[in-house]
């Protein structure tokens, strides 16, 4: 039988991690807006959609939100918070240095 309460901070630690990376993704809205235009064609905003496609937040919002797997829904939450490391890191030597 497993423990409600463990059950229960892994459910609000899965929480956390999909609300840090949602902030996280929203945060790369207002990053990418300040990279410069240089040629005015707007392509840094093509950046945006390799972080979009990291939909590992999706699934453990909906887990956590009906209140199931939560130790799934922290492993695609900590999944997803690599993920977008990874990508942003890759981002930021791309653009250009201000």
């Amino acid at each position: 039988m497993r423990s409600t309460f463990a059950s229960h901070y892994a459910r609000k630690f899965a929480f956390a991690i999909a609300a840090m990376g949602t902030a996280f993704w929203l945060y790369t809205f207002h990053e990418i807006d300040r990279v410069p235009l240089g040629d005015g064609t707007g392509l840094q905003w093509l950046a945006v959609f390799p972080l979009g496609f990291i939909g590992f937040f999706i699934p453990a919002w909906f887990f956590v939100a009906i209140g199931r797997l939560p130790r799934v829904a922290m492993i695609l939450g900590i999944a997803g918070l690599i993920a977008f490391g990874v990508v942003w890191m890759q981002l930021l030597a791309e653009f250009p240095k201000r």
